[in-house]
């Protein structure tokens, strides 16, 4: 009993320590990756703000959740980089139950895009290059909550496929 009180305390007080947060410690990466650049994607599509705000969100992903400094492309371990293959939005999937009315009430967008981290230390990709398609659901006129449940989507695939080694 008294064994058992001893170690919750002392998780407890590994928990309480101020300042200490959980990071994986770069994932399923190799244990040389230490940092990272997010380099633009390429943008095939007619959305800058679309390059912009996943590149944000990839950033801020893989410092977070991979527990990678980020760095300048010339000094990183290793880069995330890739391409914005498809933004297709204004599907429609809900209409007015009313038949006078012939708008939507419920919309869709879709973003499609390539991605790899490579390895500058081994100059190798890491894993198989991600081919990752998401869809954001979005309230007549808002398109940017849509776009951003997108981007959240691909990056929190990003971060798994990362963490599993593909």
């Amino acid at each position: 009993m008294m064994r058992t009180m001893l170690a919750v305390t002392a998780a407890v007080a590994l928990l309480a320590i101020p300042g200490c947060r959980y990071s994986l410690n770069g994932g399923g990466l190799p244990t040389d990756i230490k940092s990272v650049a997010v380099i633009p994607f390429d943008n095939e599509t007619a959305s800058p703000e679309l390059q912009q705000e996943l590149n944000a969100a990839i950033r801020t992903a893989v410092v977070s959740k991979l527990g990678l400094k980020e760095a300048a492309e010339d000094r990183a371990s290793a880069v995330v980089r890739g391409k914005i293959v498809k933004y297709d939005l204004d599907v429609a999937t809900a209409f007015s139950a009313n038949p006078a009315q012939a708008t939507s009430s419920r919309r869709q967008l879709q973003v499609a895009v390539h991605v790899e981290i490579y390895d500058q230390i081994h100059n190798r990709v890491l894993g198989k290059p991600m081919d990752l398609t998401a869809i954001g659901d979005y309230p007549e006129g808002g398109e940017a909550a849509g776009r951003k449940q997108a981007i959240d989507k691909i990056v929190s695939d990003l971060i798994q496929g990362a963490q599993s080694n593909w």
